[in-house]
């Protein structure tokens, strides 16, 4: 028979450890190739040393002559604080009656949940990733009591609740009934007449305003990144804007030119769904084949002389990012784990409605210690 202490135990000994692999290693490839340690934690927060400079004491010289002399390299301090990540999953008593003699129908309703669960967390980690830690996910180009449209769209999905957020910080919660990806408009549950005077507004996922995870975009912005300023060595990366189709030696000149600069090599390339088809169509216009690989998670990738280029939906629709991947480290205090009570229970009632409810906890900041052996290829002709 089915009870809310199996269900406690299916949670625990079985789901939990299929949530962790899914998503630490099937969000996207770059997450996968990306190591996760609680090193350097302290507290809530990642503190990390960074060395930076030349070391003089090492050259040539005479039989006779003094030794070269070592010079102390400069140290500087990453503070950064972890991140709360959350996902909460609701079952309601009368389900869990109406299973509690048919196991399988039991085990039918958590996989769904969990189901529902696991993508919904995949989609907000994977739109952190390329986020800059603000929450932002899009801008009011228009807006009327049942529609708004967005300067990009690929940050939204149907069923979502979003804040916008107007110029006196006046905060308009709506969920999203569906969306006309075409033509960037959202579609709202129900009309909100307010909604008029906030073209321009920003548009954050719901209770996530500065809350999120600092990804690849805060790496190509001018402001500091972890508490330091731009001037320390290593921290600015390499970023060019073009006007025209991409290339095969436009490619070739980027990881260069990063190599040059930081003395690693790109270990990975993403880009858009557009920017991969433009570069198709160059392999197909030139005659080319258009070589593969298959990543360790399973995905495919396309081989650019030995270097994956993989597509994800959130990155900008002209830009090709090139990454190291050995720079970044996923600083957690503890990999995802079910929130529980004093006594060990996951399963918990909800006060006042007949409804269990479960939560994911995560505490971790994503850290790129070597800003400056990244790069960003924007302006690129679709």
């Amino acid at each position: 028979m089915v009870t809310l202490s199996s269900a406690d135990n299916a949670l625990k000994s079985f789901y939990l450890d299929a949530i962790t692999e899914t998503l630490n290693m099937k969000i996207n490839p770059f997450l996968a190739m990306v190591e996760k340690t609680s090193e350097n934690v302290t507290g809530k927060d990642v503190r990390k040393v960074l060395t930076s400079g030349f070391n003089s004491g090492v050259g040539a010289g005479s039989e006779t002559g003094n030794l070269p002399s070592a010079q102390n390299r400069n140290h500087y301090q990453i503070v950064a604080p972890l991140k709360n990540f959350y996902g909460t999953l609701e079952i309601s008593d009368k389900a869990i009656r109406a299973s509690a003699n048919n196991e399988g129908a039991f085990v039918n309703l958590l996989n769904d949940e969990m189901k529902t669960l696991v993508n919904s967390a995949k989609f907000n980690f994977g739109r952190m990733l390329f986020g800059d830690g603000s929450g932002v996910i899009g801008t009011v180009s228009e807006c009327d009591e049942q529609t708004v449209t967005v300067d990009n769209i690929w940050n939204f999905a149907a069923d979502m609740v979003v804040d916008i957020v107007g110029e006196d910080d006046e905060v308009e919660a709506i969920q999203i009934r569906s969306i006309d990806f075409e033509n960037k408009i959202l579609y709202m549950t129900e009309e909100r007449g307010n909604l008029s005077s906030m073209t321009g507004a920003k548009i954050y996922m719901h209770g996530s305003r500065g809350n999120d995870l600092t990804g690849l975009q805060a790496i190509f912005s001018k402001q500091n990144l972890y508490g330091l300023d731009r001037e320390v060595p290593g921290m600015v990366p390499y970023e060019k804007t073009m006007d025209g189709y991409l290339t095969e030696d436009v490619i070739v000149e980027m990881m260069d030119k990063i190599e040059e600069a930081s003395g690693k090599k790109v270990n990975l390339m993403i880009c858009s769904w557009k920017v991969k088809r433009a570069i198709l169509k160059y392999y197909r216009d030139y005659g080319v084949p258009c070589q593969t690989m298959t990543l360790e998670n399973g995905e495919t990738a396309i081989d650019f002389y030995g270097t994956p280029i993989v597509t994800d939906k959130f990155c900008p629709e002209d830009a090709l990012y090139f990454l190291n991947t050995d720079c970044f480290k996923l600083y957690q205090l503890c990999d995802w784990q079910w929130l529980e009570t004093e006594d060990g229970k996951i399963l918990k009632q909800i006060a006042g409605k007949p409804v269990y409810t479960a939560t994911l906890v995560k505490y971790a900041e994503l850290i790129c210690e070597h800003p400056g052996a990244q790069g960003v290829l924007r302006g690129i002709h679709i």
